[in-house]
């Protein structure tokens, strides 16, 4: 690997906000940020770094050498910006959300889209067994988005240990949104509320139970990537077609709950058509806003291909 300059970490931590951005939204995966920001693979490989063999490469010959192991610098400048993101970025996408809905949830609907074409190149053979992949990956993303949210939401911290893990598994893979697996479980409120209120040992469970997981599943995935790419590929992409439906931006509200704070906030929807909308669908403003969306995967698509090319 090349010898990085101060500015390749600084954009590599930029990419590490949008990877944060879109975490924080139910329905959007910092994945599939990483893998059309060409570091996809890169981060796998460099998590999976984190082993046992590593630990006592740390012992035998220093900080120094085990941090070059693991690829420590790209780490450092990634996490940096996602940290920097979910914490700078927590209150107002939660307002966004709150206020307009039908806008934001536009302008991810035009991203993760375009993503679907972007992870699709990556295929080097399109086959039978590669097409009927790609389907049931559509199929299992499309099902857990029907799927309803947790009623309750626990306080038990091995609960929220265990949701740190599956979220993190979830946000590593493009397509499947970590903070919507936290709604299936009822999580999401009370860690982005703890993220708010500054409740570190919240906080700090849920991180212990996303580093565990995280270590688990990147290794996963490597070996996934290292010996069936094509097969690998084929799944992701159908995931990101099949979670399209969570981030349809015009949904009917079934039911409703009242929430810890006495507001009512729906809790289980289904997309309509626009022109079906009961309320201003704010038709112009979406379309401009999913077609910005798509703009922004070419324009780093195209960044990539110049970073991978210098």
């Amino acid at each position: 690997m090349q010898q990085r300059k101060f500015i390749d970490y600084f954009i590599i931590s930029l990419k590490g906000v949008a990877m944060g951005a879109a975490d924080v939204v139910p329905g959007v995966s910092g994945g599939t940020i990483a893998f059309i920001s060409g570091i996809y693979e890169e981060l796998l490989s460099s998590i999976s770094g984190i082993n046992i063999a590593n630990l006592k490469l740390l012992k035998k010959e220093g900080f120094k050498a085990a941090w070059k192991a693991i690829n420590g610098n790209f780490l450092l400048a990634l996490l940096l910006g996602i940290f920097i993101s979910i914490i700078s970025l927590a209150k107002l996408i939660s307002w966004l959300l709150e206020n307009k809905p039908i806008l934001v949830w536009s302008f991810f609907f035009g991203l993760v889209l375009a993503s679907i074409l972007f992870v699709g190149k990556q295929i080097e053979k399109w086959n039978a067994p590669i097409i009927v992949l790609f389907i049931i990956g559509a199929f299992a993303a499309y099902f857990i988005t029907t799927l309803h949210p947790a009623i309750s939401e626990s306080s038990s911290l091995i609960f929220y240990f265990f949701a740190g893990a599956l979220a993190i598994c979830a946000m590593i893979l493009p397509g499947i949104s970590g903070s919507f697996i936290l709604v299936l479980l009822g999580a999401y409120k009370p860690v982005l509320d703890a993220i708010h209120n500054r409740d570190l040992k919240l906080i700090g469970v849920v991180a212990i139970g996303a580093v565990i997981g995280l270590l688990s599943f990147s290794k996963i995935l490597r070996w996934l990537f290292d010996h069936h790419k094509n097969y690998t590929l084929a799944v992701l992409t159908g995931f990101i077609l099949g979670s399209l439906n969570k981030i349809w931006p015009w949904k009917e509200t079934l039911t409703w709950r009242v929430n810890s704070h006495g507001v009512k906030i729906p809790f289980n929807e289904q997309s309509v058509s626009p022109f079906s909308y009961d309320g201003d669908p704010q038709l112009m403003m979406a379309t401009i806003l999913a077609i910005t969306g798509i703009a922004v995967i070419l324009l780093l698509e195209k960044l990539a291909n110049i970073s991978n090319k210098a």
